[in-house]
């Protein structure tokens, strides 16, 4: 009980000074470090706010720089856009005509053919390899070889304008990322401290392995550019060379036509000229059949009216030979009788020329009858070449397209 009441040991009165100045040196220490650190974070803030507002500002130039680049190539592509649009729509008239030069030629193609085929009519002598023929069979080659390159231009064009829509698809698809991201880097840009919807995003900083460089970036873009440039640039070049194809089938087209029309009215003039020489020769050939009719006629009366002369001398001559005896005298009655009888046979049988005047008639007829069909042939050949092939030639008309 007594050392439960033993009192506790007491400090000595310099411990005591000692410990209160300790304290005050320890108090004083960790003021001046509290201080210090105060010092530092605020100077250390202030470096923050400086670094966190300069990387802000850095940050949003880098955007408005990211900005104005997207615009830059936006409107880069808006306007290969629109180029290759236009010159799309271009081309497509430009098809379009391919298409009605085409189609037109197929009538003249079948007018030469059924020219061709008609004058396959022709008889005798005047079924032949004219110049109106040869001149037919080189148009319908000319408008088949026509046919054949506007074809093969109408398929280029077809290729082109594909390609054409492929780089316009491109330059689209191109323009949509664009926009979708000036977009977005709009949206980066309106952001501050105090909008509302901002937050944590966890990752954010994470690159993902889609990511492309910035040069891929503008590569990317610059392809579809020059891709674009390069169809459009083939598509000014088509355009050209259509130009000059449909100007020079249509003046072929048209030359070898007029070619063959000159030709058609040179023959259509030949042979009707050659129809009248027949026509002329024909009345000449049917005159001297009248003339050689008559010959006949009147060297069948010369004959006839020979008989009775004939029948008297010989009856005379007859009668006096039943004189009787002496009187049965070659006298000179006798003798002019016998001469009479002589000379007017010899007469008669000088009268074969009857024989050949009727020869002569039946070559008259032949002639007649030849020189009739011969008519006919070339009637029927003015027919075909004036009436079935020049009329109907009149509808071709080569326009230019």
């Amino acid at each position: 009980m007594a050392r439960l009441l033993q009192a506790t040991p007491k400090f000595h009165p310099s411990e005591w000074d000692i410990a209160n100045k300790m304290q005050c040196a320890s108090t004083e220490s960790q003021k001046s470090r509290s201080e210090r650190m105060i010092v530092e974070s605020r100077r250390l803030l202030d470096e923050i706010e400086k670094t966190t507002q300069k990387t802000r500002s850095d940050a949003n130039k880098k955007i408005e720089q990211r900005r104005e680049e997207i615009k830059f190539w936006k409107q880069e592509l808006d306007n290969k856009l629109e180029q290759i649009v236009h010159e799309t729509e271009v081309l497509l008239t430009f098809r379009t005509r391919l298409e009605k030069s085409l189609e037109s030629c197929k009538e003249p193609l079948i007018i030469a053919q059924k020219c061709l085929l008609n004058r396959q009519r022709r008889a005798g002598i005047d079924l032949v390899h004219d110049e109106v023929e040869q001149e037919l069979v080189k148009e319908a080659e000319v408008l088949q070889g026509v046919i054949a390159l506007l074809g093969r231009t109408l398929e280029q064009t077809n290729e082109q304008i594909r390609l054409n829509r492929s780089a316009k698809y491109n330059l689209e698809m191109d323009l949509k990322d664009k926009f979708t991201a000036l977009m977005i880097d709009d949206y980066c840009a309106s952001l501050t401290n105090n909008t509302p919807d901002i937050r944590y995003a966890d990752n954010a900083v994470k690159i993902e392995g889609n990511f492309v460089s910035p040069e891929d970036w503008i590569d990317f873009s610059n392809i579809n550019v020059e891709k674009a440039d390069k169809q459009r640039n083939n598509s000014l070049a088509l355009r050209a060379l259509i130009d000059g194809i449909l100007s020079q089938t249509a003046n072929d087209m048209r030359k070898q036509c007029e070619i063959v029309n000159d030709a058609f009215r040179n023959r259509v003039k030949e042979v009707k000229d050659a129809k009248h020489k027949l026509e002329t020769l024909l009345a000449t050939v049917m005159d001297e059949t009248a003339s050689q009719e008559k010959n006949i006629a009147a060297l069948k009366k010369a004959i006839t009216d020979k008989e009775g002369p004939v029948k008297v001398a010989q009856t005379r001559l007859e009668a006096r030979s039943h004189r009787p005896n002496v009187e049965l005298c070659y006298d000179t009655v006798q003798y002019k009788l016998i001469s009479e009888v002589q000379e007017i046979t010899k007469n008669i049988q000088r009268q074969d020329t009857l024989a050949q005047a009727e020869t002569e008639l039946k070559g008259l007829n032949r002639r007649q009858l030849s020189l009739e069909e011969e008519i006919q042939v070339k009637e029927n050949t003015l027919y075909i070449d004036e009436v079935l092939c020049m009329q109907m030639r009149e509808s071709v008309y080569i326009n230019n397209f």
